[in-house]
């Protein structure tokens, strides 16, 4: 199926892609009625819009005719908010001009600006860039447009959002007057009609989010979890949904550095995406996910537009977005152009409200669950293995005699053993996080107020100590000891109860009912790092217990204050975790 009404040139470069069915904006720019008419267009990311506003031009640029004529002063400039997305841009229309003879010069900041000079000196037939380079260029009398014959303003209104406004006028004040002007934005609020109004006329009025599901290609889920396990909550989600690749949303720069860092650290190929990068990075970062050298790109919101990579099928936010369009711009990384997608909210128990107002504010709905248990993502993993194709392939003819000699000299059990530390080899470890389901309420009893939903107490009965052979000589501190303590036994945070760190050993208490676990835990390891045994309690026994928080008994002179089961603290030591990576001190003021 051909697309309506589509200029033979760039005709000829949709059926080399492929492009058989055009999406509902693509069809609308085609209509009859656009024909030669400015465009006010609303619609959502990953709708086709940059293929849809390519198509629109081409009767404006071309005419009758099947190329374009020498390069001089361009004919169309496209203006984007980020310089991802200009990039974007530039891909695209590269391809669909390709049989046209079209040359593209794109002028994005952070790039060689005396090289897009020497470029623009050499002619385009259409200029790709960001507000302000382009500003810069027209200021030095470098970019001239005499000869224009549109311009396309792409999610103009993050272009607003992020104070392009002054920009952009400066750029539409110096264009032709007789030029056409074709406006796509997510939506049109009043600044985007009160711009449509001063430079757009008699434009026709395109919408194709009305009635429509917002990103009806996504599947949403709402993950509830604890504050201060953000990132084993997110390991296990990738671990469970195992998607070529992903991309993390983080709301600041040091929340990014947290994230990467602490995937990296588990085994997980991920690059990280913000603003402080340059742009020579950032290129690198998303050229390593579209080629697969990366499953995981940790990123703020600067990178939740402009970014289409095809293999895309997870959006996880780490954190809970500012607002609804936020958390639509950074859900449309995937999803895109009919392909099926997941995105996964991370949702503190203390944040369930919030959330749920920001999926109403965008008109979606999700379904809630726990997070993935480690349990879960072993039964996940046993089920991929049997069901890995390698295990139905034909035998090479080349590898006949290594396999026999295999089989001759080791039993079933042996080869299917090494299989299997074979392929758990490259797979990061499932975390073990509190599971929280979306039906958990706080006790409610007559009396004191009981405690708040998501806050762990302690319990009163005396737990098990063991001894670990670091101390004070080795620079020993809770901050990388409890990260330890629950990666080696099999323990969580909460399983653990007073640390007591001496010259050349540490003493911690182990919850009863965890104590025997992590007693089978560390007799199974053969690990170097550190020697574990049971021990005797120091003299003087744990001391007193008292609910985590900033309030408590006074530690005992000379010592640390004993640290309650449920005690919180994160992940700060070689593990990572814990809320974004944060930790606590387990140790306070002398007395």
């Amino acid at each position: 199926m051909s697309f309506p009404e589509t200029h033979p040139a760039l005709q000829r470069a949709l059926d080399e892609r492929g492009y058989e069915n055009p999406t509902p904006v693509q069809t609308a720019v085609l209509d009859v009625a656009a024909d030669g008419r400015d465009l006010l267009v609303s619609a959502q990311t990953g709708s086709g819009k940059t293929v849809a506003f390519g198509l629109a031009m081409a009767d404006t640029l071309l005419g009758g005719d099947e190329r374009l004529g020498p390069a001089g002063p361009p004919l169309a400039v496209i203006i984007a908010p980020t310089r991802e997305l200009a990039m974007q841009v530039t891909r695209e229309l590269t391809w669909l001009y390709a049989p046209a003879g079209a040359r593209i010069v794109s002028c994005i900041g952070g790039m060689d600006a005396r090289r897009e000079a020497r470029a623009l000196q050499m002619g385009a037939h259409i200029v790709v860039g960001t507000p302000g380079r382009l500003c810069d260029h027209l200021s030095r009398g470098r970019l001239v447009m005499t000869d224009l014959r549109v311009v396309v303003l792409d999610e103009a209104d993050e272009m607003l959002d992020l104070g392009f406004r002054d920009e952009l006028e400066q750029l539409l004040d110096a264009m032709p007057k007789t030029r056409r002007t074709l406006l796509f934005s997510a939506t049109i609020a009043r600044e985007i009609a009160s711009l449509a109004k001063r430079y757009q006329h008699d434009a026709l009025r395109i919408d194709t989010l009305s009635g429509s599901k917002q990103h009806a290609d996504i599947e949403y889920r709402a993950l509830l979890t604890d504050a201060r396990e953000i990132i084993p909550s997110v390991v296990n989600v990738l671990r469970e949904t195992d998607s070529p690749t992903t991309m993390v949303f983080c709301a600041t720069r040091e929340l990014v550095r947290h994230m990467q860092s602490a995937l990296v650290e588990r085994g997980f190929s991920s690059v990280a995406l913000s603003g402080e990068l340059g742009q020579a990075e950032r290129t690198r970062a998303i050229d390593s996910l579209r080629k697969g050298q990366a499953s995981v790109c940790v990123a703020t919101d600067v990178a939740a537009r402009g970014i289409d990579i095809p293999a895309l099928a997870l959006v996880v936010h780490a954190s809970l977005p500012t607002d609804p369009a936020t958390l639509l711009h950074r859900s449309g990384r995937t999803g895109r152009a009919g392909r099926k997608g997941v995105c996964v909210l991370m949702v503190p128990v203390s944040q369930r409200r919030r959330a749920e107002r920001l999926m109403m504010g965008a008109k979606i709905s999700a379904t809630w669950s726990a997070v993935p248990s480690a349990d879960e993502i072993r039964v996940l993993d046993t089920q991929r293995l049997l069901a890995d194709p390698a295990l139905s392939q034909e035998v090479p003819e080349a590898d006949r005699e290594l396999i026999s000699r295999l089989t001759e000299g080791h039993s079933p059990e042996q080869l299917a053993a090494a299989l299997l530390r074979t392929y758990r080899a490259h797979l990061p470890q499932p975390e073990n996080v509190r599971q929280i389901t979306p039906d958990s309420r706080p006790p409610r009893a007559e009396g004191p107020r009981a405690p708040r939903e998501g806050r762990d107490y302690a319990p009163r009965e005396p737990g098990e100590w063991f001894s670990m052979s670091v101390g004070r000589q080795d620079k020993a501190d809770p901050k990388w000891l409890v990260p330890l303590i629950c990666r080696l036994g099999g323990v969580r945070k909460s399983d653990i109860g007073a640390i007591r760190i001496a010259d050349t050993q540490t003493l911690f208490e182990i919850a009863p009912d965890t104590a025997e676990k992590f007693r089978s835990c560390i007799g199974a390891i053969d690990n170097d790092e550190v020697q574990i045994a049971p021990a005797s309690a120091p003299a003087g026994g744990a001391g007193p217990r008292r609910p985590m928080g900033p309030r408590g008994p006074r530690p005992p002179a000379g010592g640390r204050r004993p640290r309650p089961f449920g005690g919180g603290g994160g992940h700060g030591g070689p593990r990572g975790g814990g809320a974004h990576g944060s930790s606590r001190k387990r140790s306070a003021r002398p007395a």
